[in-house]
């Protein structure tokens, strides 16, 4: 009996076969996200955001916090839903428990996509944010969860916050719908034109 308890426990904490994401983003920013999740990297933290994208948990979720220059943070399944009161998105998680860290030596550059938490550095739960440019300090403090391999132009497009922490003020941009995908994402090519300019 114990030895099917264990069993169990193990398959409960393997993470689901995914290796990315696309997000359909509206507002001032639109069009699709690819990322390639990491989930050798942080097995634990990757299998929640595939179990909420797979639940439509994000479907909806806004953007709340933008800081030009830093990142965008989104992921507040609780509060952080078109339509609820803005003022209280990034507060919240999903009903499951918090995640413990899985920190890696990954560097925090462009595009790379993290986990938001608290203080504490097992307080990770449904909320993530993708660099718009290198972050140092956040290096093996916050756990890499992934790559943006295309799409990046949305990201650099999504509305900005003006208000107090980078929070977003008025209709902020946010999440319509998100795909699980079970092969790992490439970066397309270059286009014609910049291929050409090369050969030129």
């Amino acid at each position: 009996m114990r030895k099917l308890f264990a069993a169990l426990c193990c398959l409960a904490a393997t993470p689901a076969l995914a290796t990315g994401l696309e997000i359909d983003v509206e507002g001032d920013a639109s069009g699709t996200i690819v990322i390639d999740l990491f989930e050798e990297v942080a097995p634990e933290h990757v299998a929640r955001i595939v179990t909420l994208a797979e639940e439509g948990a994000y479907d909806d979720v806004v953007f709340h916090r933008v800081i030009d220059g830093f990142m965008a943070q989104t992921g507040d399944v609780e509060f952080g839903r078109m339509g609820m009161d803005m003022r209280y998105a990034g507060r919240g998680g999903s009903d499951y428990p918090d995640l413990n860290a899985e920190f890696s030596d990954i560097p925090y550059e462009r595009g790379i996509v993290g986990m938001a938490r608290a203080q504490s550095p097992n307080s990770a739960n449904s909320q993530f944010f993708i660099m718009f440019e290198p972050a140092p300090p956040l290096d093996g403090n916050y756990t890499v969860v992934g790559q943006v391999v295309d799409g990046m132009d949305v990201v650099d497009a999504i509305k900005r916050g003006r208000g107090r922490n980078g929070a977003v003020i008025g209709q902020p941009d946010r999440m319509v719908a998100l795909r699980v995908l079970e092969e790992d994402p490439v970066a397309p090519p270059p286009e014609d034109d910049e291929a050409e300019a090369d050969e030129g």
